[in-house]
């Protein structure tokens, strides 16, 4: 198994400081189940965001995968980002130190 690193960025830059529209919040808890999904079958290291609510906001996941095809795969799968609610890019990844 191999490390990635998904980083996410929101379509919409202003959606944390104006709120979700209906259709963003169903897709944002889509998100958030996909993401519990994952690591309830052990392939999420660590998901995570920046707490900043302007247009450099962020989310990153952490996550193990076969390859880095079955990892783009994971990534597209993402409801926020096949829904368009946000953008995402894939990077190799290697943990050095993890934290208990």
């Amino acid at each position: 198994m191999s490390e990635f690193l998904y980083k996410l960025h929101l379509v919409r830059g202003d959606l944390l400081r104006t709120g979700p529209t209906e259709s963003e919040q169903a897709v944002v808890a889509e998100h958030f189940a996909y993401l519990q999904g994952l690591n309830a079958r052990g392939v999420i290291i660590f998901v995570g965001r920046t707490l900043n609510t302007d247009e450099s906001t962020m989310g990153l996941a952490v996550f193990r995968a076969e390859s880095e095809n079955a990892a783009r795969q994971i990534m597209n799968d993402d409801p926020a980002v096949k829904k368009g609610v946000m953008t995402a890019t894939l990077y190799p990844f290697k943990v050095l130190m993890q934290g208990s």
